[in-house]
């Protein structure tokens, strides 16, 4: 299905699994990390490869096999190479207050990978785990005290939207802040699509979140 029409250059937290599910009912195939994880899709091990070696051509249709969307981990990784593989394609970037992100990262996300790097996982769940922890802004979760620099991380959060703001050309950027709401309107507009009659999608929250944590890390060993 790749090329990509659709790259969600949002970091975690920031209403990107919202941002999957409306996609999806927009009609488009939306790959990120949940899909992953939920359905054994994708290739972790390739995304860490291109990751280790920037300079080694990579076959970004096939990485991105099936879907025409991506948001999320693995895409907000490779936001700069996307661009270039896909000049028609639009990105969308939802920003959050660094202060209330990184607590819902610190309650969510590393609570996630504490519980899953506690356990014996499969071969495509430890591919994952190691991917995403080295790629998601250039390995912040990798070492538990750089974890817990809660400046270091909101520092490097900050970087990346402003990296894509200043460099993503305006004509292909919806830039858009969680606090201010998301709905239909803007985004259906930027993607020339149809205004659905069901109302946005609003799933994912912290307390979803926390409920769902036992489930991921089961779905880790099974996968």
């Amino acid at each position: 299905m790749a090329p990509l029409e659709v790259i969600g250059a949002a970091y975690s937290r920031s209403g990107t699994d919202s941002l999957r599910a409306a996609l999806d009912i927009l009609g488009y195939r939306t790959l990120h990390a949940k899909v992953m994880l939920m359905e054994k899709v994708g290739r972790p091990e390739l995304f860490e490869d291109a990751y280790d070696h920037p300079d080694k051509p990579v076959d970004w249709n096939y990485l991105f096999d099936g879907f025409d969307a991506a948001v999320e981990f693995p895409a907000i990784c490779f936001v700069r190479p996307l661009l270039e593989a896909y000049p028609n394609a639009k990105v969308i970037l939802i920003e959050r207050d660094a202060d209330s992100w990184y607590e819902s990262v610190k309650n969510n996300v590393i609570k996630m990978l504490e519980v899953a790097e506690a356990r014996e996982l499969s071969e495509h769940g430890t591919h994952l785990i190691r991917a995403f922890e080295k790629l998601w802004l250039d390995g912040v979760l990798l070492d538990p005290k750089l974890r817990a620099d809660a400046e270091e991380v909101k520092s490097r959060y900050k970087a990346h939207n402003a990296w894509v703001k200043e460099h993503v050309p305006q004509e292909r950027l919806l830039a858009l802040k969680l606090e201010e709401g998301i709905n239909w309107d803007k985004m259906c507009a930027f993607l020339g699509k149809p205004v659905p009659a069901e109302p946005y999608p609003r799933i994912n929250s912290s307390k979803e979140f926390n409920e769902e944590i036992p489930n991921f890390a089961e779905r880790l060993e099974d996968l």
